[in-house]
């Protein structure tokens, strides 16, 4: 067999108008789309409850190590009382004063679960008075509501116009709509803006920081407290147990109804159907991150109102990314 060159035949009619356009699509690999896993992670992590196990182990080390620390701390301070009377009543004085620090920080937290439980009876009681169409029920809830809100300045306006009008109301629906556009309405835009803020900063974090955990300790953080701000919006002012206790519940709602995931409804009516394809890995991450952050706080504001959404009132989560991260997505599509 002689040496030369080797001649592959293609098999087409004319070699010459074989080109690159007909060679056959890339499959889509649908696995390098964004997920936002940071925001799915700070969910699982905030909604997570530990086991009965778990909970007696905790309990019990932390009544180890109290009654540990307070018989040494007990033992300390009446040797020193014996040895040196001067510097062993002044350490008692600074020890009672700790003490009392600590009851302070107790009772504050005690109050704070006292006014989310306010809030959720009065959401319930509204609820009550719909369902039976009970208008005394409802004047009584919105006598409820303005005793709630009525040391706030910002609430005044609505206050006066629902004294004024309320009793023109002749059914409970239309008597606690009033209530709720008079009195929550201003409340609703100012959790709005919180909600906004907090899904520009998780979106933004989450682009420009490539630290691993990096963006789901940034995600967690920012929605704890914008959880808690709603909170104080509608003048629940939760502490550190009932903010905790209050972003479990949201977060759980959300991952039993499976709202923390990216659906087809979440970006793409605002981006675009194929540009969350064609963005970068990690920006896509941070839009997505940013969008199932307002998802959070909308669930956070119909957990903490007083009184449920009106029919057709509750802000829609495609407005709320639109506001917030619409700079993004301008940066983005140029």
């Amino acid at each position: 067999m002689g040496k030369g060159p080797v001649l592959i035949e293609i098999e087409a009619d004319d070699p010459a108008q074989v080109t690159v356009t007909d060679a056959p699509p890339v499959p889509d690999d649908d696995s390098a789309l964004p997920t936002g896993q940071a925001m799915q992670v700070a969910a699982g992590l905030a909604s997570r409850k530990p086991s009965r196990l778990v909970r007696w182990f905790w309990s019990l080390a932390a009544a180890l190590v109290g009654t540990v620390a307070s018989i040494a701390a007990w033992d300390f301070v009446t040797g020193l009382v014996t040895r040196n009377p001067v510097l062993g009543w002044g350490v008692a004085g600074l020890t009672a004063a700790f003490l009392l620090t600590v009851l302070a920080i107790s009772l504050r937290e005690v109050a704070a679960l006292g006014r989310l439980g306010r809030l959720d009876g009065l959401r319930r009681a509204a609820d009550t008075a719909l369902a039976a169409d009970d208008l005394k029920a409802a004047r009584e809830v919105t006598d409820r509501l303005l005793a709630l809100y009525r040391g706030r300045e910002d609430t005044r306006w609505g206050r006066d116009r629902l004294a004024e009008l309320r009793g023109d109301q002749m059914d409970a629906a239309s008597l606690l709509v009033l209530a709720d556009t008079e009195i929550l309405g201003p409340l609703d835009r100012a959790a709005a803006r919180e909600v906004e803020a907090a899904a520009r900063q998780v979106a933004t974090v989450t682009a420009l920081v490539p630290l691993a955990l990096a963006d789901v300790a940034a995600a967690l953080t920012a929605n704890l407290r914008m959880i808690r701000r709603i909170a104080e919006v509608y003048g629940g002012r939760s502490g550190v147990l009932g903010g905790w206790r209050l972003t479990r519940a949201v977060m759980a709602h959300l991952v039993a109804t499976g709202a923390v995931a990216v659906g087809d409804d979440l970006l793409e009516p605002v981006l675009g159907g194929s540009i969350l394809g064609k963005l970068s890995r990690r920006f896509g991450e941070g839009l997505v991150n940013g969008a199932l952050t307002a998802r959070v706080g909308v669930a956070a504001m119909e957990v903490c109102r007083p009184l449920p959404f009106p029919t057709g009132k509750r802000p829609k989560v495609r407005d709320i990314i639109k506001s917030s991260l619409g700079g993004l997505f301008a940066t983005s599509k140029r």
